[in-house]
């Protein structure tokens, strides 16, 4: 039996518009967020814009700072890097101990998402919400790992990256190469050859990784 999704508390709420500027470029690295001022935007008490800035911090996408209060992250180009290395070492240990127990039903829901994913892409729609997407379709390779602490830690670094993984597909020839590289893991999963499929999430991750380099290196 399904059950409708419960309404978003007033904190997941807070916490949701945040990120989403943050990740947006709305909000820029090191500007202050001020909580009585996001308090009664939302015509909320305090507590819960503290909730939503505990998790938003835990996210790393906010630091809590003594005399400051909330500041929004300043990302860099070497932490995005440093996050997206150590993606590239857990995905790549996740699709070796996953492709062996991947289901059918597995497979044809990561083609389910990758459709929705390439529409979006090529149409350059809904693009706040490609991160979703991109984070969907790896999670569902990789879940029959069965490392649920593993995937909440690579959750976050999905979340971390979201803006420069955007930035990274808006430039050149990228979502083309995404889309392919995407669809040619899904194969590869199909076919249980787990060399290969540890090879092309290297190969994809690092791509990100040295665009990133090639498009914000100066």
């Amino acid at each position: 039996m399904l059950h409708p999704k419960r309404p978003l508390t007033i904190a997941q709420a807070v916490a949701a518009h945040i990120r989403e500027q943050i990740l947006n470029r709305e909000i820029a690295g090191g500007e202050p967020l001020r909580q009585d001022a996001i308090a009664k935007s939302f015509g909320s008490s305090i507590i819960p814009v503290r909730e939503a800035l505990r998790q938003l911090e835990s996210e790393g996408l906010v630091e809590l700072q003594a005399r400051r209060g909330a500041v929004a992250t300043k990302l860099t180009l070497d932490k995005a890097l440093e996050w997206i290395h150590l993606r590239w070492l857990i995905e790549t240990d996740l699709i070796g101990q996953a492709i062996d127990k991947t289901s059918p039903e597995d497979l044809e829901k990561a083609e389910q998402v990758l459709a929705r994913f390439d529409e979006a892409m090529d149409n350059h729609q809904d693009i706040e919400h490609w991160s979703a997407h991109n984070w969907e379709f790896h999670s569902t390779l990789y879940a029959p790992a069965q490392r649920p602490e593993t995937m909440k830690l690579l959750a976050t670094l999905h979340t971390n990256c979201d803006r420069y993984v955007r930035l990274q597909l808006l430039t050149g020839d990228h979502i083309d190469r995404a889309k392919a590289e995407h669809r040619e893991l899904v194969e590869l999963c199909r076919k249980r050859d787990k060399r290969a499929a540890k090879a092309m999430v290297q190969k994809h991750i690092i791509g990100v990784e040295e665009d990133l380099k090639e498009v914000l290196g100066a």
